[in-house]
């Protein structure tokens, strides 16, 4: 029999279903997550208990156990999917222990996953794939209106896609052109409000999204309305990019591109930081290797190149 514990976890069994009930209501009390995190978790924790027998088997749990299962779930799995599990994993164990359920602290024999920050490039998109993604909304339907304004948002402001789905009407203030974006840790800032994206507003609010109760400015047009969640963010990028005949990308490649322009167009470092709100200055130094003005002085010539 499966089960639904809030926040999407589908268990089966009932004994399950009331320990995910209990962690989730910990990871919201106690830690203070997101509803999007807490989801994850609950998800991550699900899978280590049907891998280790259930509920029944968390009292008699060892380092030795949690390791092996990590080293097990870990294969062939790309780093984050590893990371989310770590992390996921460790807050499991926390709570386990607080609640009296482990009789020793387990979330040290959770290894680390191993990796390198800011080892990568960051990946965005060229300015020919955002517009496809833009222009294969269909703007005649309110759904395709819809659609539209959240890419937008997501292309000029470089939004996350959790900051687009929680945007409410009174965020948004036509006088000033500005708009109030809550991002993580429950920093609310303003920023400017694009033409383009305040016209892809204007028309999903004015022509598009349907009077109802929720004061959220993305809902669903089928009843009841309901607003989107991240995860329905993440489906409306996956059908652009099926529209546009791209691979499946993320939100997220949309900051990418943005900062990169911003970096090709003059701007600092710490300029884009504060576009994309940064907490630390380290998140934005990764675009340091996509700005290629700043970095060519610094490249040394070729040993012998003179000759």
């Amino acid at each position: 029999m499966e089960t639904d514990v809030g926040g999407g976890c589908v268990l089966a069994g009932g004994d399950s279903a009331g320990l995910l009930a209990e962690f989730r209501t910990w990871l919201d009390r106690e830690r203070g997550l997101s509803p999007v995190s807490v989801r994850c978790y609950c998800k991550q924790a699900m899978a280590f208990l049907a891998a280790v027998g259930g509920p029944g088997a968390v009292g008699g749990l060892d380092a030795g156990q949690v390791t092996a299962f990590m080293v097990n779930h870990c294969r062939d799995r790309n780093s984050w999917s590893a990371k989310a599990m770590v992390t996921s994993l460790r807050a499991f164990l926390r709570f386990a222990h607080a609640t009296g359920r482990t009789a020793a602290p387990l979330a040290g024999a959770v290894p680390a996953v191993a990796g390198w920050r800011l080892a990568a490039l960051p990946r965005g998109l060229s300015a020919g794939e955002i517009g496809r993604l833009l222009a294969g909304c269909d703007r005649e339907t309110a759904v395709g209106r819809r659609d539209y304004a959240v890419l937008s948002l997501l292309a000029r402001l470089g939004l996350r896609g959790a900051e687009a789905a929680g945007l409410r009407l009174g965020d948004i203030d036509w006088r000033a052109g500005e708009i109030a974006v809550t991002g993580k840790g429950s920093r609310t800032e303003r920023l400017p409000l694009p033409a383009p994206a305040g016209e892809a507003l204007a028309a999903w609010l004015t022509d598009g999204r349907p009077a109802c109760e929720s004061r959220a400015v993305f809902v669903t047009v089928r009843r009841p309305y309901r607003q989107l969640t991240p995860e329905a963010v993440r489906q409306i990028m996956g059908r652009a990019c099926e529209r546009a005949g791209l691979e499946r990308r993320g939100a997220h490649r949309f900051r990418h591109a943005l900062a990169t322009e911003m970096l090709r167009a003059g701007a600092s470092l710490p300029e884009v930081g504060q576009v994309l709100r940064h907490r630390s200055q380290l998140s934005t130094s990764v675009y340091a290797k996509v700005d290629q003005n700043a970095l060519r002085p610094l490249a040394c010539p070729w040993p012998g190149a003179g000759r």
